[in-house]
Protein backbone atom coordinates (compact mmCIF):
# COMPACT_ATOMS: atom_id res chain seq x y z
CA UNK A 1 0.00 0.00 0.00
CA UNK A 2 1.33 3.11 -1.12
CA UNK A 3 2.26 5.74 1.69
CA UNK A 4 0.75 9.66 1.59
CA UNK A 5 2.02 12.34 -0.04
CA UNK A 6 4.23 14.61 2.07
CA UNK A 7 2.41 17.79 2.55
CA UNK A 8 5.12 21.30 2.22
CA UNK A 9 3.60 24.92 2.79
CA UNK A 10 5.63 27.69 0.47
CA UNK A 11 5.17 30.78 0.64
CA UNK A 12 6.96 33.41 -2.16
CA UNK A 13 7.67 36.84 -1.58
CA UNK A 14 7.72 38.66 -4.57
CA UNK A 15 5.60 38.09 -7.68
CA UNK A 16 8.14 38.95 -10.45
CA UNK A 17 9.99 36.31 -12.52
CA UNK A 18 11.98 35.00 -9.98
CA UNK A 19 9.01 34.35 -7.30
CA UNK A 20 7.13 32.67 -9.99
CA UNK A 21 9.69 30.24 -11.53
CA UNK A 22 10.67 29.51 -7.90
CA UNK A 23 6.90 28.25 -7.22
CA UNK A 24 6.91 26.75 -10.73
CA UNK A 25 10.03 24.95 -10.77
CA UNK A 26 9.06 23.33 -7.41
CA UNK A 27 5.51 22.53 -8.06
CA UNK A 28 7.11 20.88 -11.85
CA UNK A 29 9.42 19.24 -9.80
CA UNK A 30 9.96 15.44 -9.76
CA UNK A 31 8.82 14.89 -6.42
CA UNK A 32 5.28 16.57 -6.84
CA UNK A 33 4.76 15.06 -10.40
CA UNK A 34 5.41 11.57 -9.07
CA UNK A 35 2.92 12.23 -6.38
CA UNK A 36 5.33 11.70 -3.42
CA UNK A 37 4.81 15.64 -2.42
CA UNK A 38 1.93 17.77 -2.30
CA UNK A 39 2.67 21.64 -2.28
CA UNK A 40 0.64 24.25 -1.17
CA UNK A 41 2.29 27.53 -2.86
CA UNK A 42 1.75 31.37 -1.93
CA UNK A 43 3.03 34.40 -3.98
CA UNK A 44 3.18 37.72 -2.02
CA UNK A 45 4.02 41.38 -2.97
CA UNK A 46 3.88 44.38 -1.63
CA UNK A 47 1.81 46.27 -4.79
CA UNK A 48 -1.97 45.24 -5.36
CA UNK A 49 -0.45 43.95 -8.91
CA UNK A 50 1.41 40.93 -10.00
CA UNK A 51 4.70 40.52 -12.42
CA UNK A 52 7.36 42.70 -10.46
CA UNK A 53 9.91 44.03 -12.78
CA UNK A 54 8.18 42.71 -15.68
CA UNK A 55 5.23 44.92 -15.19
CA UNK A 56 7.42 48.03 -13.21
CA UNK A 57 11.07 47.98 -14.53
CA UNK A 58 11.16 47.36 -18.14
CA UNK A 59 10.28 49.98 -20.93
CA UNK A 60 6.94 49.92 -22.38
CA UNK A 61 7.81 49.65 -25.45
CA UNK A 62 9.77 46.85 -25.38
CA UNK A 63 6.52 44.13 -26.59
CA UNK A 64 8.97 41.31 -26.92
CA UNK A 65 10.50 41.45 -23.06
CA UNK A 66 6.58 42.36 -22.36
CA UNK A 67 5.41 39.23 -23.58
CA UNK A 68 6.93 37.47 -20.63
CA UNK A 69 3.47 38.20 -18.63
CA UNK A 70 2.05 36.11 -20.94
CA UNK A 71 4.31 33.23 -19.55
CA UNK A 72 3.90 34.45 -15.91
CA UNK A 73 0.36 35.06 -16.31
CA UNK A 74 -0.38 31.51 -17.57
CA UNK A 75 1.63 30.26 -14.45
CA UNK A 76 -0.35 32.56 -12.12
CA UNK A 77 -3.79 31.69 -13.65
CA UNK A 78 -3.70 28.03 -13.44
CA UNK A 79 -4.80 27.78 -9.57
CA UNK A 80 -2.52 25.97 -8.08
CA UNK A 81 -0.62 29.13 -6.79
CA UNK A 82 -2.27 31.27 -5.08
CA UNK A 83 -1.63 35.18 -5.74
CA UNK A 84 -2.00 38.06 -2.67
CA UNK A 85 -1.04 41.25 -3.54
CA UNK A 86 -0.72 44.93 -1.33
CA UNK A 87 0.98 43.14 0.92
CA UNK A 88 4.35 44.49 2.55
CA UNK A 89 6.43 41.91 4.30
CA UNK A 90 7.82 43.18 7.74
CA UNK A 91 4.60 45.30 8.16
CA UNK A 92 1.79 42.94 7.06
CA UNK A 93 3.19 40.18 7.66
CA UNK A 94 6.77 39.54 9.84
CA UNK A 95 9.29 36.32 9.26
CA UNK A 96 7.68 35.12 12.68
CA UNK A 97 4.02 34.97 10.89
CA UNK A 98 5.86 33.29 7.83
CA UNK A 99 7.17 31.02 9.88
CA UNK A 100 4.26 29.61 11.58
CA UNK A 101 2.18 29.19 8.46
CA UNK A 102 4.87 27.86 6.22
CA UNK A 103 7.95 25.34 6.27
CA UNK A 104 9.73 27.11 3.55
CA UNK A 105 10.05 30.78 2.57
CA UNK A 106 11.65 31.88 -0.86
CA UNK A 107 12.44 36.06 -1.06
CA UNK A 108 12.44 36.48 -4.49
CA UNK A 109 12.05 40.85 -3.88
CA UNK A 110 14.20 41.75 -6.68
CA UNK A 111 16.76 44.61 -6.99
CA UNK A 112 14.98 47.64 -6.81
CA UNK A 113 17.64 50.77 -5.78
CA UNK A 114 19.91 52.54 -8.09
CA UNK A 115 23.25 51.39 -7.85
CA UNK A 116 25.56 54.79 -6.25
CA UNK A 117 27.81 56.50 -8.55
CA UNK A 118 30.46 58.02 -6.19
CA UNK A 119 31.55 60.85 -8.17
CA UNK A 120 31.28 64.75 -6.71
CA UNK A 121 27.92 66.95 -7.18
CA UNK A 122 26.06 63.25 -7.96
CA UNK A 123 23.76 64.60 -5.00
CA UNK A 124 22.58 67.75 -6.88
CA UNK A 125 19.24 69.10 -8.24
CA UNK A 126 18.67 67.48 -11.70
CA UNK A 127 21.12 64.30 -10.67
CA UNK A 128 18.46 61.00 -11.06
CA UNK A 129 18.67 57.58 -10.37
CA UNK A 130 17.67 55.79 -13.73
CA UNK A 131 15.49 53.11 -11.99
CA UNK A 132 13.26 55.96 -10.07
CA UNK A 133 12.22 57.44 -13.48
CA UNK A 134 12.06 53.72 -15.32
CA UNK A 135 9.46 53.19 -12.26
CA UNK A 136 7.83 56.66 -13.35
CA UNK A 137 7.19 56.29 -16.63
CA UNK A 138 6.14 52.12 -15.72
CA UNK A 139 3.48 53.57 -13.52
CA UNK A 140 4.87 52.32 -9.91
CA UNK A 141 1.97 53.61 -7.67
CA UNK A 142 4.64 54.07 -5.13
CA UNK A 143 6.48 56.92 -7.09
CA UNK A 144 5.76 60.41 -7.55
CA UNK A 145 3.13 60.78 -10.41
CA UNK A 146 5.20 63.58 -12.01
CA UNK A 147 8.93 63.47 -13.43
CA UNK A 148 10.62 67.19 -13.99
CA UNK A 149 11.39 67.50 -17.60
CA UNK A 150 12.44 70.42 -18.39
CA UNK A 151 15.93 69.95 -19.12
CA UNK A 152 17.24 70.64 -23.11
CA UNK A 153 20.68 68.89 -22.68
CA UNK A 154 20.43 65.68 -20.75
CA UNK A 155 23.29 62.75 -20.26
CA UNK A 156 22.65 59.05 -19.47
CA UNK A 157 25.37 57.28 -17.84
CA UNK A 158 25.44 53.75 -18.48
CA UNK A 159 25.92 51.01 -21.40
CA UNK A 160 23.45 48.95 -20.33
CA UNK A 161 20.01 47.99 -21.60
CA UNK A 162 18.80 50.08 -18.81
CA UNK A 163 20.69 53.21 -20.44
CA UNK A 164 19.13 52.54 -23.88
CA UNK A 165 15.63 52.35 -22.07
CA UNK A 166 15.52 56.03 -20.64
CA UNK A 167 17.29 57.23 -23.78
CA UNK A 168 15.10 55.95 -25.95
CA UNK A 169 12.11 57.24 -24.08
CA UNK A 170 13.09 60.60 -22.79
CA UNK A 171 14.25 61.15 -26.86
CA UNK A 172 10.96 59.06 -28.22
CA UNK A 173 8.13 61.70 -29.07
CA UNK A 174 5.44 60.82 -26.57
CA UNK A 175 2.53 60.56 -28.86
CA UNK A 176 4.63 57.43 -30.04
CA UNK A 177 4.50 55.44 -26.60
CA UNK A 178 0.64 55.96 -27.29
CA UNK A 179 0.80 52.53 -28.84
CA UNK A 180 1.81 51.26 -25.22
CA UNK A 181 0.18 51.22 -22.02
CA UNK A 182 1.62 54.12 -20.71
CA UNK A 183 -0.30 56.04 -18.26
CA UNK A 184 -2.24 59.19 -18.78
CA UNK A 185 0.17 61.54 -16.20
CA UNK A 186 3.31 60.00 -18.27
CA UNK A 187 2.34 60.93 -21.81
CA UNK A 188 1.39 64.46 -20.39
CA UNK A 189 4.70 64.76 -18.27
CA UNK A 190 6.89 63.14 -21.38
CA UNK A 191 4.60 65.78 -24.20
CA UNK A 192 5.39 68.36 -21.91
CA UNK A 193 9.53 67.53 -22.15
CA UNK A 194 11.66 70.19 -23.74
CA UNK A 195 14.72 67.27 -23.96
CA UNK A 196 16.31 67.96 -27.31
CA UNK A 197 19.58 65.91 -26.61
CA UNK A 198 20.08 62.70 -25.31
CA UNK A 199 23.64 61.75 -24.29
CA UNK A 200 24.57 58.38 -23.58
CA UNK A 201 28.20 57.52 -22.24
CA UNK A 202 30.29 54.49 -21.14
CA UNK A 203 33.40 54.05 -19.70
CA UNK A 204 34.26 51.73 -22.42
CA UNK A 205 34.64 51.14 -26.11
CA UNK A 206 31.64 50.35 -28.74
CA UNK A 207 32.29 46.45 -28.52
CA UNK A 208 31.97 46.47 -24.55
CA UNK A 209 28.75 47.80 -24.54
CA UNK A 210 26.10 45.86 -22.97
CA UNK A 211 23.43 46.14 -25.67
CA UNK A 212 21.47 43.78 -27.76
CA UNK A 213 21.66 43.87 -31.39
CA UNK A 214 17.92 44.54 -31.48
CA UNK A 215 17.88 47.62 -28.50
CA UNK A 216 20.86 49.28 -30.92
CA UNK A 217 18.99 49.51 -33.40
CA UNK A 218 15.56 51.02 -31.87
CA UNK A 219 17.48 53.87 -30.97
CA UNK A 220 17.25 54.81 -34.49
CA UNK A 221 13.54 53.87 -34.65
CA UNK A 222 11.79 56.89 -33.40
CA UNK A 223 10.32 59.81 -35.57
CA UNK A 224 12.11 63.10 -35.63
CA UNK A 225 15.43 61.33 -33.79
CA UNK A 226 18.94 61.40 -35.28
CA UNK A 227 21.86 59.16 -33.30
CA UNK A 228 25.10 61.13 -33.58
CA UNK A 229 28.31 59.18 -33.39
CA UNK A 230 31.76 60.81 -32.60
CA UNK A 231 34.28 59.41 -34.87
CA UNK A 232 37.18 59.23 -32.48
CA UNK A 233 35.24 56.22 -30.69
CA UNK A 234 35.61 54.05 -33.79
CA UNK A 235 38.92 55.02 -34.40
CA UNK A 236 40.11 53.97 -31.39
CA UNK A 237 39.34 50.35 -31.91
CA UNK A 238 42.52 48.18 -32.09
CA UNK A 239 42.66 45.99 -35.69
CA UNK A 240 43.19 43.48 -32.67
CA UNK A 241 39.74 44.45 -31.58
CA UNK A 242 38.34 44.44 -34.64
CA UNK A 243 39.32 40.82 -35.20
CA UNK A 244 37.59 39.86 -31.85
CA UNK A 245 34.28 42.51 -33.05
CA UNK A 246 33.98 40.25 -36.03
CA UNK A 247 34.25 36.61 -34.47
CA UNK A 248 31.45 37.48 -32.38
CA UNK A 249 28.03 37.83 -33.79
CA UNK A 250 26.05 39.63 -31.25
CA UNK A 251 29.21 41.99 -30.69
CA UNK A 252 29.18 42.55 -34.55
CA UNK A 253 25.27 43.28 -35.22
CA UNK A 254 26.10 46.32 -32.13
CA UNK A 255 28.83 47.43 -33.43
CA UNK A 256 27.71 47.45 -37.23
CA UNK A 257 24.80 49.84 -36.23
CA UNK A 258 27.26 52.32 -34.90
CA UNK A 259 29.64 52.12 -38.03
CA UNK A 260 26.66 52.45 -40.47
CA UNK A 261 25.32 55.75 -38.39
CA UNK A 262 28.71 57.25 -38.39
CA UNK A 263 29.22 56.28 -42.03
CA UNK A 264 25.48 57.94 -42.85
CA UNK A 265 26.45 60.77 -40.84
CA UNK A 266 29.86 61.70 -41.89
CA UNK A 267 27.99 61.37 -45.86
CA UNK A 268 25.62 63.62 -45.02
CA UNK A 269 28.21 66.17 -43.69
CA UNK A 270 30.60 65.83 -46.70
CA UNK A 271 27.66 66.69 -48.77
CA UNK A 272 26.63 69.31 -47.26
CA UNK A 273 23.08 67.40 -46.30
CA UNK A 274 20.42 68.27 -43.93
CA UNK A 275 20.48 65.53 -41.39
CA UNK A 276 16.94 63.09 -41.48
CA UNK A 277 15.38 60.52 -39.10
CA UNK A 278 15.56 57.02 -39.71
CA UNK A 279 12.82 57.67 -41.82
CA UNK A 280 13.86 60.64 -43.91
CA UNK A 281 11.85 63.02 -41.93
CA UNK A 282 13.01 66.32 -40.01
CA UNK A 283 15.26 65.99 -37.01
CA UNK A 284 13.68 67.55 -33.83
CA UNK A 285 15.94 65.38 -31.25
CA UNK A 286 19.67 64.10 -30.97
CA UNK A 287 20.28 61.02 -29.19
CA UNK A 288 24.45 61.46 -28.75
CA UNK A 289 26.55 58.54 -28.42
CA UNK A 290 29.82 58.92 -26.42
CA UNK A 291 32.28 56.05 -25.62
CA UNK A 292 35.70 55.79 -23.78
CA UNK A 293 34.34 58.19 -21.29
CA UNK A 294 34.45 57.60 -17.32
CA UNK A 295 32.92 60.12 -15.38
CA UNK A 296 34.78 62.44 -13.08
CA UNK A 297 32.32 64.92 -11.86
CA UNK A 298 28.59 66.33 -12.19
CA UNK A 299 29.23 70.37 -12.16
CA UNK A 300 26.99 72.73 -10.67
CA UNK A 301 25.49 76.12 -10.33
CA UNK A 302 23.53 77.05 -7.02
CA UNK A 303 22.42 73.64 -6.25
CA UNK A 304 21.51 72.38 -9.91
CA UNK A 305 23.58 70.41 -12.64
CA UNK A 306 25.21 72.66 -15.32
CA UNK A 307 27.02 69.76 -17.15
CA UNK A 308 28.71 66.97 -16.35
CA UNK A 309 32.96 66.24 -17.13
CA UNK A 310 34.59 62.70 -18.09
CA UNK A 311 37.91 62.07 -19.04
CA UNK A 312 38.85 59.61 -21.79
CA UNK A 313 39.68 56.38 -21.61
CA UNK A 314 41.58 53.56 -23.33
CA UNK A 315 42.34 49.88 -23.20
CA UNK A 316 45.92 48.94 -21.99
CA UNK A 317 48.10 46.41 -23.49
CA UNK A 318 46.67 44.11 -21.42
CA UNK A 319 43.18 45.26 -22.08
CA UNK A 320 42.63 46.75 -18.94
CA UNK A 321 40.52 49.91 -19.34
CA UNK A 322 42.85 53.30 -17.96
CA UNK A 323 42.62 56.96 -18.48
CA UNK A 324 44.04 58.86 -20.80
CA UNK A 325 44.30 62.05 -18.40
CA UNK A 326 42.00 64.72 -21.28
CA UNK A 327 39.23 66.17 -19.78
CA UNK A 328 35.96 66.88 -21.53
CA UNK A 329 33.22 68.84 -20.21
CA UNK A 330 29.64 69.11 -21.48
CA UNK A 331 26.62 71.52 -20.84
CA UNK A 332 23.70 69.52 -19.34
CA UNK A 333 20.81 70.58 -17.10
CA UNK A 334 19.94 66.67 -16.11
CA UNK A 335 22.30 63.48 -15.17
CA UNK A 336 20.34 60.25 -15.41
CA UNK A 337 23.12 57.26 -13.68
CA UNK A 338 21.79 53.86 -15.53
CA UNK A 339 24.99 52.03 -13.82
CA UNK A 340 23.00 49.07 -12.19
CA UNK A 341 20.67 48.24 -9.37
CA UNK A 342 20.68 47.16 -5.68
CA UNK A 343 18.82 45.01 -4.02
CA UNK A 344 16.92 46.30 -0.83
CA UNK A 345 17.43 44.97 3.06
CA UNK A 346 14.45 42.83 4.31
CA UNK A 347 13.48 43.25 7.78
CA UNK A 348 14.44 40.15 10.18
CA UNK A 349 16.72 38.55 6.66
CA UNK A 350 20.67 38.48 6.85
CA UNK A 351 21.80 41.01 4.14
CA UNK A 352 25.20 41.66 2.54
CA UNK A 353 25.02 45.42 2.34
CA UNK A 354 28.37 45.86 0.40
CA UNK A 355 26.93 43.43 -2.59
CA UNK A 356 23.18 44.21 -1.81
CA UNK A 357 21.91 40.82 -1.42
CA UNK A 358 20.46 38.13 1.10
CA UNK A 359 23.17 36.32 2.14
CA UNK A 360 22.97 33.06 0.69
CA UNK A 361 24.86 30.27 -0.18
CA UNK A 362 22.91 28.12 -3.55
CA UNK A 363 19.60 29.94 -2.06
CA UNK A 364 19.85 28.99 1.16
CA UNK A 365 19.95 31.94 3.12
CA UNK A 366 22.71 32.41 6.14
CA UNK A 367 23.85 34.74 8.48
CA UNK A 368 27.33 36.41 7.98
CA UNK A 369 28.72 33.90 9.41
CA UNK A 370 27.80 30.99 6.81
CA UNK A 371 25.19 29.71 8.97
CA UNK A 372 22.49 28.37 7.35
CA UNK A 373 18.77 29.46 8.69
CA UNK A 374 16.41 26.41 7.76
CA UNK A 375 13.47 27.19 5.63
CA UNK A 376 14.68 30.03 4.17
CA UNK A 377 15.55 30.86 0.47
CA UNK A 378 16.38 33.16 -1.62
CA UNK A 379 15.91 33.48 -5.56
CA UNK A 380 16.59 36.14 -8.18
CA UNK A 381 18.40 39.30 -8.41
CA UNK A 382 18.39 39.61 -4.30
CA UNK A 383 19.99 36.04 -4.42
CA UNK A 384 22.88 36.90 -6.78
CA UNK A 385 22.94 40.41 -7.83
CA UNK A 386 21.55 42.07 -10.52
CA UNK A 387 23.30 40.52 -13.58
CA UNK A 388 22.11 38.11 -15.94
CA UNK A 389 18.54 38.29 -18.36
CA UNK A 390 15.27 37.07 -17.21
CA UNK A 391 15.96 33.73 -18.69
CA UNK A 392 18.77 32.93 -16.16
CA UNK A 393 16.67 33.72 -13.63
CA UNK A 394 15.45 30.09 -14.01
CA UNK A 395 18.46 28.43 -13.60
CA UNK A 396 18.60 30.49 -10.04
CA UNK A 397 15.26 28.57 -9.18
CA UNK A 398 16.59 25.26 -10.02
CA UNK A 399 19.60 25.66 -7.50
CA UNK A 400 17.47 27.24 -4.82
CA UNK A 401 14.99 24.91 -5.37
CA UNK A 402 16.76 21.88 -5.44
CA UNK A 403 18.51 23.11 -2.37
CA UNK A 404 15.14 23.58 -0.61
CA UNK A 405 14.12 19.77 -1.74
CA UNK A 406 17.24 18.76 -0.47
CA UNK A 407 16.55 20.16 2.77
CA UNK A 408 13.44 18.46 2.69
CA UNK A 409 14.81 14.92 1.80
CA UNK A 410 17.19 15.30 4.46
CA UNK A 411 14.59 16.42 7.48
CA UNK A 412 16.40 19.90 7.30
CA UNK A 413 13.39 21.65 6.93
CA UNK A 414 11.02 23.08 9.83
CA UNK A 415 7.46 22.35 9.84
CA UNK A 416 4.97 25.43 10.35
CA UNK A 417 2.74 24.25 13.16
CA UNK A 418 -0.25 26.34 10.92
CA UNK A 419 -1.24 23.90 8.48
CA UNK A 420 -4.61 25.56 7.84
CA UNK A 421 -3.95 27.03 3.70
CA UNK A 422 -7.23 29.78 4.61
CA UNK A 423 -5.25 30.87 8.32
CA UNK A 424 -3.23 33.25 6.85
CA UNK A 425 -6.25 34.65 4.90
CA UNK A 426 -7.62 34.85 8.00
CA UNK A 427 -4.87 36.80 9.31
CA UNK A 428 -4.22 39.49 7.11
CA UNK A 429 -8.12 40.11 7.44
CA UNK A 430 -8.09 40.36 11.21
CA UNK A 431 -5.13 42.96 10.72
CA UNK A 432 -7.07 45.09 8.14
CA UNK A 433 -5.19 44.01 4.99
CA UNK A 434 -6.74 44.93 2.51
CA UNK A 435 -5.02 42.17 0.51
CA UNK A 436 -5.82 41.59 -3.67
CA UNK A 437 -5.88 38.16 -5.07
CA UNK A 438 -6.20 36.60 -8.55
CA UNK A 439 -9.49 36.97 -9.02
CA UNK A 440 -9.00 40.74 -8.00
CA UNK A 441 -6.10 40.76 -10.77
CA UNK A 442 -8.14 39.78 -13.46
CA UNK A 443 -10.48 42.36 -12.91
CA UNK A 444 -7.79 45.24 -12.39
CA UNK A 445 -6.40 43.62 -15.74
CA UNK A 446 -10.30 43.93 -17.76
CA UNK A 447 -10.52 47.66 -16.50
CA UNK A 448 -6.93 48.25 -18.30
CA UNK A 449 -8.07 46.94 -20.96
CA UNK A 450 -11.17 48.58 -21.40
CA UNK A 451 -9.32 51.77 -20.23
CA UNK A 452 -7.10 50.93 -23.42
CA UNK A 453 -10.10 49.99 -26.28
CA UNK A 454 -11.97 53.28 -24.96
CA UNK A 455 -9.10 55.23 -26.39
CA UNK A 456 -6.74 55.87 -29.45
CA UNK A 457 -3.12 55.98 -29.89
CA UNK A 458 -1.53 58.90 -32.70
CA UNK A 459 -2.88 56.56 -35.43
CA UNK A 460 -6.09 56.73 -34.41
CA UNK A 461 -6.17 53.03 -32.97
CA UNK A 462 -7.40 51.59 -30.07
CA UNK A 463 -4.80 51.18 -27.29
CA UNK A 464 -3.93 47.92 -25.89
CA UNK A 465 -4.13 49.43 -22.26
CA UNK A 466 -3.98 52.02 -19.81
CA UNK A 467 -2.26 51.67 -16.60
CA UNK A 468 -3.85 52.13 -13.29
CA UNK A 469 -1.62 54.20 -11.24
CA UNK A 470 -3.03 55.01 -8.34
CA UNK A 471 -2.41 52.40 -5.63
CA UNK A 472 -5.78 53.01 -3.67
CA UNK A 473 -7.89 52.82 -6.99
CA UNK A 474 -5.89 49.68 -8.05
CA UNK A 475 -6.77 47.84 -4.46
CA UNK A 476 -10.49 49.22 -4.69
CA UNK A 477 -10.65 48.00 -8.84
CA UNK A 478 -9.41 44.99 -7.78
CA UNK A 479 -11.27 44.21 -4.41
CA UNK A 480 -14.89 45.32 -6.03
CA UNK A 481 -14.22 42.10 -8.37
CA UNK A 482 -13.19 39.51 -5.68
CA UNK A 483 -15.39 36.88 -4.46
CA UNK A 484 -13.82 37.45 -0.95
CA UNK A 485 -15.57 39.71 1.46
CA UNK A 486 -14.12 43.43 1.38
CA UNK A 487 -14.53 43.66 5.23
CA UNK A 488 -14.24 41.12 8.00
Amino acid sequence: MSSSPQSLRLAVIGSGPAGVYAAETLLRSEAVKSGRLEVQADIFDRLPAPFGLIRYGVAPDHPRIKGIITALHRILGRGDIRFLGHVEFGTDLTIEDLREHYDAVVFATGALKDADLDIPGIELDGSYGAADFVAWYDGNPDYPRTWPLEAEQVAVIGNGNVALDVARVLSKSADELLRTEIPANVHEGLAAARTTDVHVFGRRGPAQAKFSPLETRELAHPKGVQVVMDPRDLEQISEAEWEAIKADKRTDQVVQSFVNWLEEQQRREAAGEEPTDHHGGPVTRRLHMHFWHRPVEVLGEDGSVTGMRFERTRLDEEGRLEGTGEFVDYEMQAVYRAVGYFGSELPGVPYDSSRGVISNAAGRVTEADGTVLPGLYANGWIKRGPVGLIGATKSDAIETVGSLLEDLESGQLPTAPERDNDAIVRLLDSRGVEYTTWEGWMALDAHEKALGAAAVDADGQPRARIKVVDREEMVRIARAGMSLPAEV
